[in-house]
């Protein structure tokens, strides 16, 4: 039976980071449950294991129910009767199996009936579960939005949702309208308090809502009447079961025929508030889209490995000129390369995840004590804003680079499988259509290089940079690491070109090309230090994608050597 756990231990290899520690210590109180749960662990060993137990049921949830079901899921897709969304019929028994197994709940607390593990944990399920089947991964990972709830929302709001999610009910975060796709702020949605019933009501559309007939929504409204800008939005709680939102339509979509996406219909819908007030865009929002980016990198990661295994199985198989394509160097050099951009982005999740477990742990430990009266430590206040900056950094290179890396290596399997790859019955044209969502929502590869643009012109990531070049590494990977540390050195001088320039247009027509030198250079220096800690792991997709790197940064740097503000196409004209 398979097991895409216990196939690939390059995902329980993160599990044994040296942050890990640190990570265990604070997401566990220094273990203060052990007395009250008889399932939570006394040490860090006991952790790390119950990780490792519970990864292994999901990998056989994977393995053995969710992937045999793909095919049925996108072919018969979602629908909707009498404005109520039905899920594929398929898709019941996959939602039926990971709540059997306990896969719900995954970040939150034990005395709401989570399982306390930290993101690096629930990054890895998010592999697995897209590896099997994005669409479902989609309707699955939307119960992360109980973590906005739970940061922001008050203790009446938590007991009352919280448990509910571990149980199994789903979410969905209802954003975007027809008038507001990336551009939030455009956002209008009626919000209008109810005296009589002491609640708010809810009045307008929402549309390209993923999961949007889910239990509970977490709702983006304009509250403030008068306003048009992110400071009259403020973020609700809807309950499906008060009523009140039909789903007029599900999208005919490319791609994920098995997550629904849905165009809703707010009819004067009973809802809480969450949070303050304003605050919905300005800080709620961020830190729902946040979660879901990253989700996204665990999303691309799983349709990542998919396709190279499909791609992989294939070349073994298909005999050409009297040998298996795999023989071809033109073959193995692309499986090689598929292979390669997996790692790295592989590593380049898990490091941003332990970043975001570091300080989501500390503002949780910060809430606590401030209702005792009492505050984080100096070292602690330092320790959380180190490490809120570093993901705030490296969520949108991880987005970005592994969202467009999926969208190549999808494309890529199809081209191994050749003929074959472009007829239905191969599900590397279903994983190819699948990917193409990846670089668009939960924010576009060009808004991933907006967030980045300015950790690129400040310097930060040369900072980043010079600190993991100070990781040491084996005798073996130093040749590597000095291959990147190069390639570094000309990344450095092409930002300094920009900076010179002084010139904002001029910046924004390299952005993306200082985004695609400094986005691989930093995870080929994580691959290779994973590599000097697990060769036989990571070695010969170091070596593969440090030859990569080095070939993709020499030609950004010299698209940026090559223009200058005068340059400037005007396409005004």
């Amino acid at each position: 039976m398979a097991n895409f756990y216990t196939e690939h231990p390059e995902i329980k290899f993160q599990l044994n980071h040296p942050l890990m520690k640190r990570i265990v210590e604070l997401k566990e109180r220094n273990y203060a449950d052990k007395d009250e749960y008889d399932y939570a662990p006394q040490n860090l060993e006991d952790a790390i294991d119950n990780y490792d137990k519970v990864l292994e049921i999901a990998g056989d949830v994977c393995g053995n129910i969710i992937a045999p079901n793909a095919e049925s899921v996108d072919a018969e897709g979602p629908s909707v009767e009498n404005n109520r969304m039905i899920y594929a019929s398929k898709t019941y028994e996959n939602l039926d199996a990971v709540r059997k197994a306990g896969l719900n709940g995954v970040t939150m607390p034990r005395r709401y009936g989570g399982l306390n593990f930290p993101m690096v944990a629930y990054a890895a399920f998010n592999e697995l579960i897209a590896r099997a089947d994005t669409g479902f991964q989609n309707i699955w990972s939307l119960q992360d939005c109980i973590t906005t709830l739970y940061e922001f929302g008050d203790e009446e709001q938590r007991k009352k949702y919280v448990p509910r999610v571990c149980q199994g009910a789903t979410m969905s975060m209802d954003l975007t309208e027809p008038d507001a796709g990336s551009d939030l702020q455009s956002v209008m949605l009626k919000a209008t308090y109810d005296e009589a019933n002491d609640c708010w009501r809810l009045n307008g559309c929402k549309r390209f809502i993923t999961n949007g007939d889910s239990d509970i929504h977490l709702v983006l409204a304009r509250s403030e009447e008068g306003t048009r800008d992110g400071r009259g939005l403020s973020m609700f709680i809807y309950d499906k079961r008060d009523g009140g939102v039909d789903v007029r339509r599900i999208e005919n979509k490319l791609g994920i025929h098995g997550s629904p996406t849905c165009e809703l219909v707010y009819k004067n819908a009973k809802a809480e508030l969450c949070g303050s007030r304003k605050m919905g865009l300005i800080k709620y929002v961020m830190a729902l889209m946040n979660g879901a980016r990253l989700g996204i990198v665990g999303q691309s990661l799983g349709v990542s490995q998919a396709a190279y295994e499909e791609a992989l199985a294939y070349a073994k198989d298909r005999k050409q000129f009297g040998k298996a394509i795999i023989e071809f160097p033109a073959v193995y050099d692309m499986l090689s390369l598929m292979k390669a951009k997996t790692a790295a982005n592989r590593a380049m999740l898990y490091q941003t995840s332990r970043y975001v477990d570091i300080y989501k742990c500390l503002e949780d430990i910060e809430r606590e004590r401030k209702e005792v009266g009492e505050k984080l430590t100096a070292e602690e206040r330092a320790e959380c804003k180190k490490y809120a900056r570093l993901a705030d950094a490296f969520t949108p290179i991880a987005k970005g680079t592994a969202s467009e890396y999926a969208n190549q290596n999808t494309y890529d399997g199809i081209q191994v499988h050749g003929g074959s790859g472009f007829m239905l019955e191969y599900a590397c044209q279903r994983l190819y259509r699948d990917a193409r969502i990846l670089s668009i929502y939960e924010g576009t590869t060009q808004l991933q290089v907006v967030a980045a643009i300015r950790y690129i012109t400040n310097g930060f990531y040369k900072t980043v940079i010079e600190e993991l070049a100070q990781e040491e590494v084996s005798a073996e990977m130093q040749p590597l690491k000095d291959k990147i540390l190069a390639a570094a050195e000309k990344y450095y001088a092409a930002v300094d070109k920009v900076n010179d320039a002084k010139n904002d247009e001029y910046k924004d027509l390299c952005a993306r090309h200082l985004y695609d030198m400094v986005a691989p250079i930093i995870q080929a220096l994580l691959l290779i230090t994973d590599a000097s800690r697990a060769p036989e792991l990571f070695a010969e997709d170091a070596r593969v994608y440090a030859r990569f790197v080095a070939i993709e940064v020499a030609k950004h740097a010299a698209f940026v050597d090559d223009t200058t503000p005068e340059d400037l196409p005007d396409y005004r004209k």
